[in-house]
This record gives structure tokens, C-alpha cells and sequence, in this order.
């Protein structure tokens, strides 16, 4: 089996998100780099098959030179190549990142097509659940989003279905696709490994070859970013021991309890 994982590089989930003084960009002078949740599961769901069926594990990603390192990273925990699509320091809009990923996929896919191409559900930045979709109607595949299940049949070749589990309220709803197809990976589909020493050192050798595109901008604009305002719980305590329960009482008054 051939497949492919399209991951984006995201702060580090639970850091604090500053943004800059003109409010277009996300500062990240003091912040940690990841990639996101749910498309480590998503590599770890196609190592899973590729150590189950046969077959290759390829890695796309589109932003800076520095993700890179993401591309590395999947490397080390089991897949065999990576591609990056620079595109400098900005952010794009999801039509025209589907764009560049069409193109570059469709350039991949020239001897042989991915059997199967996995996406996150969203990305854990922007969360626009849309890249996955954009790519898959491009490519003229199907696709199904919120997956927490994959099993694949037939020998590898294009002939083959995948069966993909979506988790619903009181169940699971399951659909078998032909491949190729797309598939949108929630977290939760795996229990991501760590890399080994073995595969730290395999990563820093492999090549990461880079892509151009011509991928225009679409019709999305970014107006501002705005950061919530933090809110402070604060903790009072009210006193010790038996001459604390007037102070309870008069909590529970003000709650409308008594």
C-alpha cells in the first residue's frame, strides 16, 4: 500500500497564544512547535497498516522551512519520506492550501496513485475542518471525515476497499470505500508511539525534498485575530473548622439554595 498523510505543523496544544501588536499573526517568539493531534494519529494510523499490509508511508506538509522538523518527526516513528511545499512564513487560506496540496499530490501520484491519502479531522490551530474535503473533491475521491476506525482489504492494489468506523452518539457508523480515498482522522483513532533511537538517527539522514506551487489565493481573507480575555478563578476560603458554617450558609443563600 502506498499512503499518504497530510499533516500541518500547530503551537504546542495548552500554550499560551499571543498574537501580534497589528493583530494579523500569531507571535511566536517564545512558542513550541507540534504537529497537530489529530494527524499524529493519522501517521500512526498509516504505519499501522503499512506494518499489517506492506507498503509506504509518505508525509506531506505546506508552511515554512521550519516544518521540516514535522516531517522529520513522522519519519522517526515510521514513515519513509517526507515532502515539503515552502511557502514561506504566511498563513493561507484552506482553499488555496487545498490548492497547493492538489498539486503537489497529483505530481507525487505520477507512476503510481496513494491507495490512500489521510488527513487530520482539523487542524488544532485554525480548526477549519475544510482541507481534507477541498483535496479529496479535487482529486475526484471520496471522502469521510471524523474516522476512528480503519481496516483495509484486497492484496494492495487499487482494487481493494477500506472500511472506516465514525463515532456517533450510541454508536459507530461504518463505510466501505474504494480506494483510492480520503479519510479525515480524529484523535483517538491510536495511541501515537515514540520515535527510537533508531528512528531519531534515520530522520536527520533522510532527504526532504521541497516543492514549488502556483496555487493563487482564494476567496478567504483574514480581518484580525483577537485574543479572549483570560478569566481568574479565585479561591476563597471561608474558615475552619465549626465557625466556618455561617459562611456556608450565607454562600448557599447567595446561590439560592436555602
Amino acid at each position: 500500500m502506498r499512503i499518504l498523510c497530510c499533516v500541518k505543523r500547530v503551537p504546542a496544544p495548552g500554550a499560551k497564544i499571543n498574537v501580534t501588536d497589528d493583530g494579523m499573526a500569531v507571535d511566536a517568539a517564545h512558542l513550541g512547535f507540534t504537529t497537530s493531534p489529530h494527524e499524529e494519529c493519522a501517521v500512526e494510523g498509516a504505519v499501522q497498516l503499512v506494518e499489517q499490509h506492506g507498503g509506504e508511508v509518505t508525509v506531506l506538509t505546506l508552511g515554512s522551512g521550519e516544518a521540516s522538523e514535522q516531517l522529520r518527526y513522522a519519519v522517526s516513528v515510521g514513515a519513509a519520506h517526507g515532502v515539503l511545499v515552502d511557502v514561506g512564513s504566511s498563513d493561507w487560506d484552506p482553499q488555496r492550501t487545498a490548492a497547493a496540496l492538489t498539486e503537489a499530490i497529483v505530481a507525487l501520484e505520477q507512476e503510481q496513485p496513494f491507495d490512500l491519502i489521510l488527513f487530520g479531522n482539523e487542524s488544532a490551530d485554525s480548526g477549519g475542518f475544510q482541507v481534507g474535503i477541498r483535496v479529496a473533491r479535487a482529486l475526484g475521491r471520496p471522502v469521510v471525515q471524523g474516522i476512528k476506525g480503519i481496516e483495509v482489504s484486497g492484496d494492495g492494489s487499487a482494487a481493494g476497499t477500506v472500511t472506516a468506523r465514525r463515532e456517533i452518539d450510541g454508536g459507530f457508523e461504518v463505510y466501505e470505500l474504494p480506494r483510492p480515498c480520503v479519510l479525515g482522522v480524529k484523535e483517538g483513532l491510536n495511541l501515537p508511539r515514540y520515535p527510537t533511537m533508531k528512528g531519531r538517527l534515520a530522520s536527520k539522514k533522510v532527504e526532504i525534498p521541497e516543492v514549488a506551487t502556483s496555487a493563487v489565493a482564494g476567496g478567504q481573507q483574514r480581518v484580525k485575530l483577537h485574543r479572549p480575555e483570560e478569566t481568574v478563578s479565585e479561591t476563597v476560603i471561608l474558615g475552619h473548622g465549626p465557625e466556618a458554617a455561617p459562611a456556608v450558609v450565607d454562600v448557599l443563600a447567595e446561590l439560592g439554595v436555602l
